[in-house]
C-alpha cells in the first residue's frame, strides 16, 4: 500500500471544501425539495443518522435522507431470513421497508446528498473506503488497514459492484484503491460514480 502523504491529504481536504462551495447553490434547494417529498410520502424524520466507523476506527454519525419507514430498524429482525449477503452486511431484494420516494432516492443515489454535511465536518471525504455500520473491533486483522485513510462518499466499490458484493470483496477493492491513491485516481472514481449513477447500475 502506498503511504498516505500529508500533502495529498491536505489537497484532498481542499478539494472537498471547494466541491461543497461550488455545489451548494444547487444542492441546497434540491435538498429542501427532496425533504418536502419525504415528509409528504411517509411519517417520520427527513434525515437518517447512522453510526459508522471512520478513520482510525473512530465512530461518527453519517447522514442520509430517510428512504425507509420510520420503524425500519425494528422490522429488521423479522426480515433477517431474506438477507442475501454474508453477515454483518444486510440486504434483501425488494425490501418492503423502503418507501416510494425512498426507492427513487436510492435509484438516483440522492439519498446520499446529506453526506455533504459529513464532508463539511471532515468525518468523510469525496473518495475513499465506504464507512461500515459495524465497529472496528468486529473487523478481522487484515480488514483494519482500510481505517488508515478517511472514509469516502464514493469509492471503487460504488463503481465496480456497488451493493452486490460482500465485505471481503469490498476490502479487496479498498486495498486496490489504497495502493494507487492519488488525485488522478480520485478524479477517475468520481467520473465513474457519475456514469454509474446515471446508468442506474447496482442501486
Amino acid at each position: 500500500m502506498t503511504p498516505v502523504g500529508r500533502g495529498y491529504l491536505l489537497v484532498k481536504r481542499l478539494v472537498d471544501l471547494a466541491f461543497i462551495t461550488v455545489t451548494l447553490p444547487v444542492v441546497l434547494p434540491l435538498g429542501l425539495f427532496l425533504a418536502l417529498l419525504i415528509r409528504i410520502d411517509s411519517p417520520g424524520p427527513v434525515l437518517f443518522a447512522q453510526e459508522r466507523t471512520g478513520q482510525h476506527g473512530r465512530r461518527f454519525r453519517m447522514w442520509k435522507f430517510r428512504t425507509m419507514v420510520a420503524n425500519a430498524e425494528e422490522l429488521k429482525a423479522d426480515l433477517a431470513h431474506l438477507n442475501i449477503l454474508e453477515p454483518p452486511d444486510f440486504k434483501i431484494p425488494e425490501d418492503p421497508r423502503i418507501t416510494r420516494v425512498g426507492r427513487f432516492l436510492r435509484k438516483t443515489s440522492l439519498d446520499e446528498l446529506p453526506q455533504l454535511l459529513n464532508l463539511a465536518q471532515g468525518s468523510m471525504t469525496l473518495v475513499g473506503p465506504r464507512p461500515t455500520s459495524f465497529a472496528a473491533h468486529t473487523y478481522d486483522l487484515w480488514h483494519t488497514s482500510r481505517l488508515e485513510v478517511p472514509p469516502g462518499i464514493t469509492g471503487l466499490w460504488q463503481i465496480s459492484s456497488r451493493h452486490t458484493s460482500g465485505f471481503d470483496e469490498r476490502l479487496r477493492l479498498d486495498h486496490r484503491y489504497m495502493g494507487q491513491m492519488s488525485l488522478w485516481t480520485d478524479l477517475r472514481i468520481l467520473f465513474g460514480t457519475v456514469t454509474t449513477v446515471f446508468g442506474g447500475r447496482g442501486a
